[in-house]
Parts: structure tokens; sequence; C-alpha cells
């Protein structure tokens, strides 16, 4: 078969992105996705709070945004509940980070806000910021993860997170893919993500090594400061480069 010249334009409407462009295009919407970005799901009232809108806006601005795939509700008595649809769509919004513009951040309070999601929060339920991009350097310099743009689990990997009391043989076993880099928008760099990142994200909330903050972000605990810092030499101070924590 000969190419009759627009080859490359069939090639380019193979994906529609303005359905999902049009969900992101209000910033109200933008302040809920990023909200929904830890994996949690919230009633109407508390994003709509968030969001700086009333009921009704949230009503009809949550529509939009279960219409385009984007989040997902479940009913429980007189509420609805709110999530992202998957982790597929934090991955997506995560990348997306690294070309929007930041967050203006006006005062202290939301600066120092901005630099704790900077430094450890949830992209959905794996870890994400300097936490999550240091563990994985660490890891790949211990030979846990082969690759860093690939991120596979080596047997040494399986072996040495088994004794920190991730579930391994459970990530290895679901059905998604069991090891995944996300590109992290504060780091520029990649985090784990797939099922094994679930899992070293649940393993850390368990044993008490992080714990949730306002919005989708954590805090090492000191138990967890010390684990990741003489383990794996692990150091969340901004590294001053990018401007990773003005993105709120």
């Amino acid at each position: 078969m000969t190419d009759d010249g627009d080859g490359a334009g069939r090639a380019g409407r193979d994906r529609d992105f303005t359905d999902v462009g049009r969900a992101l295009s209000a910033p109200a919407r933008s302040v809920i996705v990023g909200l929904l970005m830890d994996g949690t799901a919230r009633p109407a009232g508390e994003l709509a709070h968030a969001a700086g809108v009333g009921a009704p806006a949230a009503s009809e601005h949550l529509a939009v945004l279960v219409a385009a795939g984007l989040v997902t509700y479940r009913s429980q008595g007189r509420h609805r509940y709110y999530a992202l649809a998957g982790p597929e769509v934090a991955d997506a919004l995560e990348a997306l980070g690294a070309l929007a513009a930041p967050t203006p951040v006006a005062g202290l309070r939301r600066s120092r806000e901005a630099d704790r999601l900077a430094a450890a929060r949830f992209c959905y339920d794996h870890l994400a910021g300097r936490l999550g991009v240091g563990l994985v350097d660490a890891w790949v310099t211990r030979g846990w993860l082969a690759d860093p743009e690939v991120l596979t689990l080596t047997d040494a990997g399986a072996d040495g997170l088994r004794g920190l009391g991730v579930d391994v043989d459970g990530a290895v076993a679901a059905r998604r893919a069991t090891t995944r880099a996300c590109a992290d928008w504060t780091e520029r760099r990649m985090h784990l993500a797939g099922a094994l990142g679930a899992a070293v994200g649940a393993r850390f909330l368990a044993a008490g090594w992080v714990a949730r903050t306002s919005g989708r972000g954590l805090r090492l605990t000191p138990s967890g400061q010390a684990l990741v810092r003489e383990e794996w030499g692990v150091d969340l101070a901004p590294t001053g480069g990018g401007d990773g924590p003005g993105r709120a």
C-alpha cells in the first residue's frame, strides 16, 4: 500500500487531548485534582472548600472531571466521595506538572507547605518528592533496582525490600506492572511507581516511617529520618535548584 501523504497527520490524530485539556483548564479543577493526587477519596464539600468555590460550582467542576475520566466517585449514604480514576491518571498528572507553571506562593505558611510537599508526598499511592527520588537513587546504587530509567527489581532488591517488611511477593503477583518509573514534577527525575512503589508506600505508612500532613504531603517521623539517613544517606534538605518547592 502506498503512502497517501497524510500518514503523519493520521498518526497525530490517534489521541484526542481536547477533553482532558478542557477538564484541567479551570483553576478550581486544578486544585481538586491536585488534592486527590494522594490517592484518597474526599467528600465534595471538602473539595469545594479547598478550591474556594460553593457547592453548586463544585458539583459542576466535579462532573466535568468525571466525564473526562480523570475522577471517579462512590456514594456513601447521602454523600459522594471523589478520587482519581486510577494510578495512571496520577502518573499522567505528575508528568504534566513538569510542564505546568508554578503556583504562586504567598506568605510564609504557603511557602512552608510547598517545601514540605516538594520534600515528601504521595503520588497517588507511591512515594514522591525528594524522598521518593532519593530512595530510587540509593536503591539503584545499591543494586536493588536496575536501570534508573526503567527501575527493574533485582533479586538483591527483592531480598532487601522483604527485609524491610515490604510485600514484594504481593507486588510481583499484582495485575498492574511490578515497577514503573514515574517522572517527578518537583525533582525532574524518576521515582518508583507500579505495584512495588505502592507496596513501599504502604509499608512506610504502616511502619510509621512517614505520616500524612495536610493535602497530600508527608513528613518523615524520627524513625523514618533515622532509617533513610543511616541506611541510604537520603537527606530531604532543599537542593536549591529548580523551582520545585514553589509548585504548591
